[in-house]
Protein backbone atom coordinates (compact mmCIF):
# COMPACT_ATOMS: atom_id res chain seq x y z
CA UNK A 1 0.00 0.00 0.00
CA UNK A 2 0.99 3.35 -0.82
CA UNK A 3 0.16 6.80 1.49
CA UNK A 4 -0.34 10.31 0.04
CA UNK A 5 -0.42 13.09 2.18
CA UNK A 6 -2.22 16.15 1.34
CA UNK A 7 -0.34 19.37 1.95
CA UNK A 8 -2.29 22.75 2.22
CA UNK A 9 0.25 25.42 2.83
CA UNK A 10 2.82 23.35 3.88
CA UNK A 11 0.71 21.42 6.41
CA UNK A 12 -0.57 17.94 6.17
CA UNK A 13 -3.98 17.68 6.47
CA UNK A 14 -4.80 14.18 5.59
CA UNK A 15 -3.18 11.09 4.57
CA UNK A 16 -4.93 8.38 2.45
CA UNK A 17 -4.72 5.00 1.50
CA UNK A 18 -3.84 3.90 -2.65
CA UNK A 19 -3.46 0.44 -3.21
CA UNK A 20 -0.10 -0.54 -5.05
CA UNK A 21 -2.05 -1.31 -8.30
CA UNK A 22 -2.59 1.96 -8.40
CA UNK A 23 0.69 3.88 -7.08
CA UNK A 24 3.64 1.72 -8.55
CA UNK A 25 5.41 5.36 -8.44
CA UNK A 26 4.54 9.02 -7.06
CA UNK A 27 3.37 10.33 -9.67
CA UNK A 28 0.87 6.89 -11.08
CA UNK A 29 -0.18 7.91 -7.34
CA UNK A 30 -0.88 10.87 -7.90
CA UNK A 31 -2.69 10.75 -11.14
CA UNK A 32 -4.88 7.87 -9.50
CA UNK A 33 -5.73 10.90 -6.32
CA UNK A 34 -6.84 12.98 -8.92
CA UNK A 35 -8.93 10.73 -11.15
CA UNK A 36 -11.15 9.53 -7.96
CA UNK A 37 -12.01 13.27 -7.73
CA UNK A 38 -9.59 14.70 -5.02
CA UNK A 39 -7.96 17.90 -5.46
CA UNK A 40 -4.96 19.40 -3.99
CA UNK A 41 -1.08 18.77 -3.64
CA UNK A 42 -0.64 15.20 -2.74
CA UNK A 43 2.97 13.74 -1.64
CA UNK A 44 3.83 10.22 -1.21
CA UNK A 45 4.58 9.37 2.59
CA UNK A 46 6.31 6.38 3.63
CA UNK A 47 4.92 4.34 6.58
CA UNK A 48 8.14 2.68 6.73
CA UNK A 49 10.02 6.04 6.85
CA UNK A 50 11.85 5.32 3.70
CA UNK A 51 11.27 8.26 2.12
CA UNK A 52 11.15 11.91 3.62
CA UNK A 53 12.24 10.96 6.76
CA UNK A 54 9.20 10.04 8.54
CA UNK A 55 5.60 9.41 7.66
CA UNK A 56 3.28 12.26 7.40
CA UNK A 57 0.92 12.90 10.16
CA UNK A 58 -1.87 15.31 10.40
CA UNK A 59 -0.57 18.54 11.71
CA UNK A 60 3.03 17.71 10.38
CA UNK A 61 4.55 20.53 7.84
CA UNK A 62 6.03 19.64 4.68
CA UNK A 63 9.25 20.61 3.56
CA UNK A 64 9.61 20.80 0.15
CA UNK A 65 12.80 22.36 -0.02
CA UNK A 66 14.58 19.76 2.14
CA UNK A 67 11.56 17.64 1.35
CA UNK A 68 10.60 16.02 4.34
CA UNK A 69 7.83 15.52 7.11
CA UNK A 70 8.65 17.44 10.05
CA UNK A 71 6.93 16.92 13.35
CA UNK A 72 4.25 19.36 15.22
CA UNK A 73 7.30 21.30 17.85
CA UNK A 74 6.51 19.31 21.20
CA UNK A 75 7.08 22.49 22.84
CA UNK A 76 8.02 26.57 22.49
CA UNK A 77 11.46 26.10 23.82
CA UNK A 78 12.58 23.39 21.81
CA UNK A 79 14.29 24.20 18.15
CA UNK A 80 14.86 22.37 14.68
CA UNK A 81 18.25 20.59 14.30
CA UNK A 82 19.87 20.44 11.03
CA UNK A 83 18.01 16.95 10.70
CA UNK A 84 14.86 18.56 10.84
CA UNK A 85 14.40 16.59 14.34
CA UNK A 86 12.99 18.81 17.65
CA UNK A 87 15.54 19.47 20.11
CA UNK A 88 15.16 21.10 23.77
CA UNK A 89 16.65 23.27 25.46
CA UNK A 90 18.97 20.97 27.46
CA UNK A 91 20.02 17.10 26.07
CA UNK A 92 17.26 14.82 27.94
CA UNK A 93 18.91 12.51 30.99
CA UNK A 94 19.03 8.80 31.05
CA UNK A 95 16.27 6.98 32.75
CA UNK A 96 12.46 8.37 33.03
CA UNK A 97 12.01 12.09 32.51
CA UNK A 98 9.78 14.39 31.08
CA UNK A 99 9.90 17.84 29.84
CA UNK A 100 8.75 20.87 31.96
CA UNK A 101 7.99 23.72 29.83
CA UNK A 102 7.33 26.10 32.07
CA UNK A 103 10.77 25.49 34.32
CA UNK A 104 12.71 24.23 31.14
CA UNK A 105 14.07 21.61 32.93
CA UNK A 106 13.56 17.65 32.86
CA UNK A 107 12.06 16.18 35.78
CA UNK A 108 12.25 12.58 36.90
CA UNK A 109 9.29 10.56 36.77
Amino acid sequence: MAHFAKIENTKVVNVIVVANDYASNETEGQAFIASIGLDGVWVQTSYNNNIRKQYAGIGYTYNSVADVFVAPQPFPSWTLDSNHDWQPPTPKPDGNYYWNETELVWVVI
